[in-house]
């Protein structure tokens, strides 16, 4: 039995290094892609992350769930540019979106919003793209921008004053991470964790009357670092209300 050619060795190469090569070109990671209905053609309101009706319309709808990529809801908010790898019919810029949902497809890393997966297409070519259902993409994730808003900080829906206090921060800019949130105790004078509920959702019970202070662990490729909101919820704070920041963590 005779050794493998060299053009066996160089085929085998080939097929080994595909992968990587598609993984460093840019920085773009190749997977593939597909689309979820709604009435409308935008995000969910029920998404996984907990965003509610901002899950829906943030970024003018072109919203999507992900799967590796919701690292247990750390990925809520990330954003990323999707290209579409069906030249005749996409455009080469593909779309820009924000990650509001937890969904698996078949062997996908996205399932868009009608409306983001309708962007990726050439004009008069959405239908058609449409009619595939799953496409090849490459992807990135990009820094996310906000013009006009600062970090919003979100009393949600399901707490209960002086019970049970449960945050999500909404326009949230750049490319970080928000990885652990701590509120100032003043009764005792330390700073106590608040729980990762699911999602982007951040709980405690009991909270400490009067003005919240908070504090944000944001982490990236530069490291981790701890950034201090001040006084952000107001010490008569009720579910719905929405706080201003300030600031942004770009």
């Amino acid at each position: 039995m005779g050794f493998p050619s060299k053009s066996y060795w160089y085929l085998l190469c080939v097929m080994v290094l595909l992968p990587a090569l598609c993984h460093s070109q840019d920085a773009y990671v190749c997977s593939r892609a597909t689309y979820y209905g709604s009435p409308d053609c935008i995000g969910t309101p029920t998404g996984a992350c907990g965003f509610g009706g901002y899950g829906r319309t943030i970024n003018d709808g072109s919203v999507s769930g992900v799967s590796r990529l919701y690292r247990n809801g750390t990925g809520c908010g990330a954003c990323y540019q999707v290209r579409c790898k069906v030249p005749q019919l996409c455009v080469e810029d593909g779309v820009n979106v924000v990650v509001t949902d937890y969904g698996e497809g078949d062997k996908t890393d996205f399932i868009l919003s009608t409306r983001a997966y309708s962007r990726l297409a050439r004009p008069n070519a959405a239908l058609e793209l449409l009619a595939y259902g799953v496409v090849d993409i490459e992807y990135r994730r990009i820094p996310c921008q906000y013009p006009g808003y600062n970090l919003m900080v979100k009393v949600h829906e399901h707490s209960r004053f002086h019970e049970y206090l449960a945050l999500i921060f909404l326009y949230q800019a750049g490319q970080n991470d928000i990885t652990a949130v701590e509120v100032f105790q003043a009764d005792c004078q330390q700073w106590r964790s608040m729980r990762k509920a699911y999602g982007a959702v951040w709980d405690m019970s009991n909270p400490s009357p009067g003005a919240i202070n908070i504090r944000v662990q944001v982490s990236g490729s530069a490291g981790q670092t701890w950034v201090q909101l001040s006084s952000v919820v107001s010490s008569e704070w009720k579910a719905g209300d929405v706080y201003d920041t300030s600031i942004q963590l770009n």
